[in-house]
């Protein structure tokens, strides 16, 4: 005699086709977000290293003002000669790229290097008879080379490296003037700025005016 048996309806592998779709779902997501990590660390590093490059030449590199002389009419400062040099370990330094900045009470200016104003040596004369300024414009400085050992030092490529010395000369009246007499700069009076190279630290530039210009040059920074 054959015994009936009733027939079930299991839900056991539906459970498990649905487990294994959660579970392989997960593996995707995991997958996704491992590879959206591991390239978001890639840009970082990336971005970390040229960051960390970019600083190690801010801080390495630079130059340096030693100090600064100046040509008087009696009246007004009316001639600036800064030396430089770059600092120590300092990569090359290109003049040309370079820009000054002076401030004074009333006025601010910002010069830009010009190839006709330059001078490989100083000559017999002294500083400021090695170069006339008076052409040169309220927005330019020229270049006396004081000391270049390699030559890299030239009119069209103004280049200072290791221990090379370069004087920056400025015509004051030019740039602080409103016309004789009272072109330049006077009395009593605060200057600062800098020398900014392309890439590093600027040179500082900081002095005040003496209260009265006895001698024709004087030592002002």
């Amino acid at each position: 005699m054959f015994t009936a048996k009733r027939l079930t309806i299991s839900n056991v592998g539906a459970i498990g086709i649905g487990s294994m779709i959660i579970f392989i779902a997960m593996l995707l997501v995991a997958g996704i977000a491992a590879s959206v990590i591991i390239q978001t660390a890639n840009t970082l590093q990336s971005q970390a290293l040229k960051t960390g490059s970019d600083t190690i030449k801010e801080v390495a590199n630079g130059i340096k003002v030693t100090h600064i002389s100046g040509k008087t009419n009696i009246n007004n400062l009316t001639e600036m000669a800064i030396f430089t040099r770059p600092i120590a370990a300092s990569d090359a330094l290109d003049l040309d790229q370079a820009h000054i900045t002076l401030f004074s009470d009333e006025k601010e200016v910002i010069m830009k290097y010009d190839s006709n104003y330059f001078n490989e040596t100083v000559g017999s004369g002294g500083l400021f008879n090695t170069m006339d300024v008076t052409g040169l414009g309220a927005t330019s400085f020229g270049i006396i080379v004081v000391r270049d050992h390699d030559g890299s030092c030239t009119s069209t490529s103004p280049v200072i490296n290791d221990e090379d010395i370069a004087v920056l000369m400025l015509n004051i009246s030019a740039s602080f003037g409103t016309g004789a007499p009272t072109s330049g700069i006077g009395t009593r009076t605060q200057v600062t700025g800098g020398v900014y190279p392309e890439i590093g630290m600027r040179g500082l530039i900081s002095f005040n005016t003496p209260s009265i210009f006895i001698d024709t040059i004087v030592e002002l920074m």
